[in-house]
Parts: structure tokens; C-alpha cells; sequence
């Protein structure tokens, strides 16, 4: 129960105020001290829970095999920055250090795109969907139990044949349906080719079918100048918005309802540029009817269906732009460990930022209940 820190007192008059005139004045404070009251318990501060609560629905894995593939490939950096530590017991000392009950896992680019074969990309991915599903998300480890979530790897890479569409979809209703994991991991583009694209139709009607929750990452570019800076400090963001505009105009928003979007980073640079990004389709004569929406708002259009993670975003110039976008309900608590490892304060509040933004209600929303709402089968593990 949240408590006001206010507790006004009221007095009636000195003697020789009229009996009626007291009785009635005591009466309209005691109803506006009520008011006053009520007013205060709802903006005061709600208290965090004790213990491990958050929800880390943006953070990575790199168990030993697939570092080693990477490493045979001669993939020694991702993004620009150095392949990480990281085993189950780090993700768990992490977790405890700042709070966190859960993360809910993925791979990081580049996937399982610098394999040279469908049937290479398909076993690596099987490899590490199982990996997140025996070792991670349903383990019987005590030390990591209801420590994990997990969002499968689907082998993507060449989008110019048939069979990782038709692989991807294999392994995608296999790891909702027989796995069990939380949801599915994709990237923003593949070779040059981005969300939204008509070669990944069939992919779509499956995640559609599925209702998944369908986690958005994005990867380095297949061009982009080279200004001397590591890609993930900006052309990730930048990659991310390109998929998250190109499937508006392709119409996934409208064609695919039953596929919940979860875009990384904020959504790039998406809030920000959001009115702009939506003229085409407002302001065209007859463009909004073409793409099969009524009426549409500048400012949201089917973009407020999006969710986004707060990973490498907590500032106040990020969410404020993003909350105004989706709305406190469509943002999800995010880290981006271990690639950010070194970013955090030593211990307690991972992302005090947010708090220039959100309330503390709405940072429980944030950090914790959003996710809740949207990983029905996280929370009955968590439950158990």
C-alpha cells in the first residue's frame, strides 16, 4: 500500500464561530483534506519491490560452440566490439548485482549467416535453440532455474533461396510448439535484404499463425561509410529503422496483427523520425486506402502497436520520444548484456536514467510488468 507523506491536519476556528458555520466548515476540509489525500497516495512514489524483480528481455548468449563457429570463421568482434565473455553463472552474478529476476536471451549478430550452407545454418541454429531451451530456460539446474527466457535463432541467411524461408519456418513453429521458448529472434536484414521484404511472406503467415512475440535486432550493414567509428554505436540504430519503416509500407503491420514486434534499442531512431517516416502514407492521395488503413495519425500510425526495449536508451532523449510514440505499456526493460557489460555503476540500479522519463509506478511497469503482460509462459515458470 502506498502511503501519502502528507498529512495535513485542519482546526476549526477560535471560539465564537457560529456552531452551524463550524459544523459546515469542518465538514468541506475534512472533504478537501480527503481530496488532498487521495490526490498525494496516487503521485506519491511506489516502492520496488524487494529482491530480484526485473525482466531483461534484450541480452545475449554466446555458449562455447558457438563462440568457437565464430572463431572458425575468423568473427572475432561483433558490432564493432569484441566477442564477450559470458556463461550461464556470469548472466546469473549479473542478474543479481542489479536487480534482475529473468532475462529473456538471444544471439546476437551474425546469427548463423556466416555459415556457408541452409543445412549449415539450420544445424547451428537447432544447436542453440536447444542450448537456450535444455540448458537455460527449462533446465533442472537450481543455480538457474527461472533465471531465463528465450527467444529462438532461426537459420536465416540467404534469402535468395527457398530453403532457409522454408527451414526457418520448420524451426520457428518448433521452438514455440516443442521448445517451449518465449518467443522468435530475427534481424532486421539479411544480406542486404530487410523486414518486410516479400521473400519472407511465408515466414510472416507462420509467425502470424504462432502469435508469436517477434524480437527485432539489428545487424551491421551490408553497406555504410566507413567514418572509423564501431557500427553498433549507430548504423545499428540506423538498420532497425529501415526494417521498422519498410514494414509499414509493405503492409506486415496490417497483414500479420497476430505478430507482436519487439524492436531493439528503442526502435532505433524510429521515435524521433516517426512523423516523417509516415508522410507518405497520410498525406498521399489515396496511398493510406492502397496499404489497407482507414484513417491514420501522423504521429503513431501502426507504429504504436510496436514494442521496444530500453537497451542502450535509458536517457530521458530516447524515452520521452518513445514513450510518446507506443505509450508506458509498449516498453520493455533492456540491458543488452553482456556486450555492455562495462557500462553499469557497480551494483544496484542498472538504468537510474529511466527514472528523468517515468514514475516510479511506471517504472515497475517498465521494468517488470510490461514483459509479465506480453510472456504468459515466463511467468508461469516464474510461478512454479
Amino acid at each position: 500500500m502506498v502511503q501519502s507523506d502528507r498529512s495535513p491536519s485542519h482546526r476549526l476556528g477560535r471560539r465564537g464561530v457560529l456552531k452551524a458555520a463550524g459544523a459546515a466548515g469542518a465538514a468541506a476540509i475534512g472533504g478537501t483534506a480527503a481530496l488532498a489525500a487521495t490526490r498525494a497516495a496516487a503521485a506519491a512514489p511506489a516502492s520496488r519491490p524487494a529482491g530480484n524483480y526485473r525482466i531483461d528481455v534484450h541480452c545475449h548468449i554466446i555458449p562455447d560452440f558457438y563462440r568457437e563457429s565464430l572463431a572458425d570463421h575468423d568473427i572475432t568482434d561483433i558490432g564493432g566490439v569484441p566477442v564477450p565473455a559470458w556463461t550461464p553463472e556470469l548472466a546469473v552474478d549479473f542478474m543479481n548485482r542489479y536487480g534482475i529476476q529473468t532475462q529473456v536471451v538471444s544471439v546476437s549478430e551474425p546469427g548463423v549467416e556466416y555459415l556457408p550452407t541452409p543445412e549449415a545454418r539450420m544445424e547451428m541454429a537447432q544447436k542453440l535453440n536447444d542450448y537456450i531451451s535444455e540448458t537455460l530456460v527449462h533446465t533442472r539446474d537450481a543455480e538457474l532455474a527461472r533465471r531465463f527466457g528465450g527467444f529462438a535463432m532461426l537459420p536465416l541467411g540467404d534469402l535468395t533461396t527457398s530453403d532457409d524461408i522454408e527451414n526457418a519456418i520448420t524451426e520457428a513453429r518448433r521452438a514455440i510448439d516443442e521448445l517451449k521458448l518465449d518467443g522468435i529472434g530475427i534481424f532486421s536484414s539479411y544480406a542486404g535484404v530487410y523486414l518486410g521484404d516479400p521473400r519472407l511472406d511465408p515466414l510472416m503467415e507462420a509467425l502470424d499463425d504462432l502469435g508469436a512475440m517477434v524480437f527485432i535486432h539489428p545487424v551491421t550493414p551490408q553497406h555504410y561509410p566507413d567514418l572509423g567509428l564501431p557500427p553498433f554505436l549507430y548504423e545499428f540504430t540506423f538498420d532497425t529503422t529501415r526494417a521498422l519503416v519498410n514494414m509499414l509500407y509493405k503492409k506486415v503491420y496490417t497483414r500479420y496483427t497476430g505478430i507482436r514486434w519487439l524492436g531493439a534499442h528503442a526502435g532505433g531512431t524510429l521515435p524521433y523520425i516517426s512523423y516523417r517516416t509516415s508522410l507518405l502514407y497520410s498525406k498521399t492521395v489515396g496511398l493510406a486506402q492502397l496499404l489497407g488503413a482507414d484513417r491514420l495519425d501522423d504521429t503513431n500510425v501502426l507504429y504504436k502497436r510496436l514494442f521496444v526495449d530500453t537497451a542502450l536508451s535509458p536517457a530521458p532523449q530516447s524515452m520521452k520520444s518513445v514513450k510518446e510514440l507506443t505509450g508506458v505499456g509498449h516498453i520493455l526493460f533492456a540491458t543488452d548484456w553482456p556486450f555492455t557489460a562495462e557500462l553499469f555503476p557497480g551494483a544496484g540500479d542498472p538504468a537510474p536514467q529511466l527514472g528523468e522519463t517515468f514514475t516510479s509506478s511506471q517504472r515497475l511497469k517498465v521494468e517488470r510488468d510490461n514483459a509479465r503482460e506480453q510472456f504468459p509462459l515466463l511467468v508461469r515458470r516464474l510461478e512454479s
